[in-house]
């Protein structure tokens, strides 16, 4: 359990990082846009400058004691008292106040505009800050309101503590001479003195702890943390966006994808090409050693099971299932096995055009019993090196037809196309067969289970996982000899340049004989 869960993991990201490296442009774009559009906003906004004062609060509770009450601070928390010196510099006239002191024209309403309040972690104190495109108005603000504001708080403490030295005289005149100099007495003699004193000083439980300066940069726009957080977020959007395009867009993007939906192993990488569609039958070294490669896995299956009818299929159409049939073939014929190319797409036939074969008589008058196999059969020279000699080598095709029958579901899951299976194993090495899309017609099931087997092809960029997927599901209970997938259209076949011999080019016929007898050696049973 643990091992599945690891490997649908490892699973997950890959494919993770697979819509990455696809999407990657897409990502780049957002995030060069968004963060070049993030610069260029900063760089056009106006310069803010931040002046910052500070206020220390005190929290001796000295002159609540000498006026005779409990301390405020008795059981609050030091957050709590924070909180209470924050709402105590921002309540009052001060703005006005600072507003009228300033002058140039300031309003109270942008003093109030301009300031910020906030307290330092497990202290007493506040800071006050002034936020203004000129640094002296910064500067100016923060330091008038800040004095302001102490002033104010000096105001307050005179009043309350002339107010409680009123109270004291008050208890004191309704004393006795006696009670006078009892304790009660004394104590309320020795409040009226410290409240004298106190009211005089001018005592205030809050002080300037630092005046502002003059700011020499300014606090907005930082136009590198905006452009970072720009970056950032057009990252973001541009990984939003791959894997959303990547949700929609159903399309098979890597080999190990069809390895995935399928759930058989990669046979081989057909490289993309423009060469491989055409009618030249020469292949370049990197394409024609691709089909190499393929037929040589396709050997290791001899071992154990006789392996002389090959059926080559697709979801859908445009996959390049008769490319790869047709080239799997050549690749075959070319290393002298006795190979018949075998068209049963009976309702949309191409193969006669890859091959210029001539038009007539095909796989649906055999059927039919119109003409016989060997009359409707056509022989197609290839091309080789010149090591051969001038014999050549040949590759038999059975097209479907000049005239397409109405019926050809029926005409396939005939006795007489049994008949012709079993004529055509035993009289060739390999028989390749091109069959119609399989989950566009239902034509070409009937033949799954009559060969020997079956590979799928999937083409890069342009299968979708909906019709692979659907196919693996039939495919899956159907009991056909599945053998492997094959990748068609990649960005490269993983041969590179070692596929050219050193010293010249090759040909695809040459080549593929000299390299391939290596495989040859390992299975030397194999007929494929």
């Amino acid at each position: 359990m643990e091992d599945e869960q690891t490997e649908q993991t490892n699973q997950s990201l890959e494919q993770a990082i697979g819509v990455v490296r696809r999407r990657f442009p897409w990502i780049i774009v957002c995030l060069v846009l968004v963060g070049g559009a993030a610069f260029a906003y900063s760089k056009r906004e106006t310069k803010k400058y931040t002046a910052t004062a500070s206020v220390a609060f005190s929290s001796n509770p000295l002159s609540q004691q000498i006026a005779g009450l409990s301390p405020t601070s008795s059981g609050v928390t030091a957050a709590a008292q924070q909180q209470s010196n924050l709402e105590l510099v921002r309540v009052g006239d001060m703005a006005s106040t600072t507003a009228s002191r300033l002058g140039r024209g300031i309003t109270a309403e942008e003093v109030d505009a301009s300031l910020s309040t906030s307290g330092r972690a497990e202290s007493n104190i506040v800071d006050i800050s002034a936020t203004s495109t000129s640094p002296l108005l910064a500067a100016a603000i923060a330091n008038t309101y800040t004095r302001q504001f102490v002033k104010e708080q000096q105001r307050t403490n005179r009043k309350f503590f002339k107010s409680a030295l009123v109270s004291v005289k008050r208890q004191l005149a309704a004393l006795t001479p006696a009670q006078r100099f009892g304790t009660d007495g004394l104590n309320l003699q020795n409040r009226e003195q410290s409240l004298s004193l106190l009211s005089e000083l001018g005592y205030s439980n809050a002080q300037i702890a630092q005046e502002a300066l003059v700011p020499s940069s300014p606090s907005s726009p930082n136009t590198k943390k905006d452009t970072i957080v720009g970056a950032v977020v057009g990252l973001l959007l541009g990984l939003s966006l791959a894997f959303l395009f990547e949700r929609f867009d159903r399309r098979i993007r890597e080999p190990e994808e069809l390895e995935a939906i399928y759930r058989l192993p990669m046979l081989g990488i057909v490289p993309k090409s423009a060469t491989l569609g055409g009618k030249d039958a020469a292949l370049p070294p990197a394409e024609a050693e691709a089909f190499n490669l393929i037929r040589a896995h396709l050997r290791f299956f001899n071992i154990d099971r006789d392996l002389r009818t090959l059926v080559i299929a697709s979801p859908a159409s445009g996959d390049g299932k008769t490319t790869v049939a047709r080239h799997l073939a050549e690749a075959a014929a070319r290393l002298g096995s006795r190979v018949l190319l075998l068209e049963v797409d009976l309702r949309h036939p191409t193969l006669g055009q890859q091959l210029e074969i001539q038009p007539g008589p095909g796989l649906a008058g055999t059927l039919i019993g119109a003409i016989p196999v060997d009359e409707a059969t056509q022989s197609v020279g290839l091309d080789v090196s010149p090591g051969e000699g001038a014999r050549g080598r040949t590759l038999d095709v059975l097209a479907a037809g000049a005239v397409l029958p109405p019926n050809p579901g029926e005409l396939l899951e005939s006795r007489a196309m049994d008949a012709l299976l079993d004529r055509a194993r035993s009289t060739y090495d390999l028989v390749v067969i091109d069959t119609p899309p399989l989950t566009a017609v239902s034509d070409a099931f009937p033949l799954l289970t009559k060969v020997d087997g079956v590979v799928l092809v999937g083409r890069i960029g342009h299968s979708r996982r909906d019709a692979a997927e659907r196919l693996h599901q039939v495919l899956a209970s159907s009991g056909a000899p599945l053998l492997g997938v094959i990748a068609n259209g990649a960005k490269s076949s993983g041969v590179g340049s070692y596929a050219t011999p050193a010293g010249g080019t090759s040909s695809s016929g040459g080549a593929s004989g000299s390299r391939v007898s290596s495989s040859e050696e390992l299975a030397p049973t194999a007929q494929v």
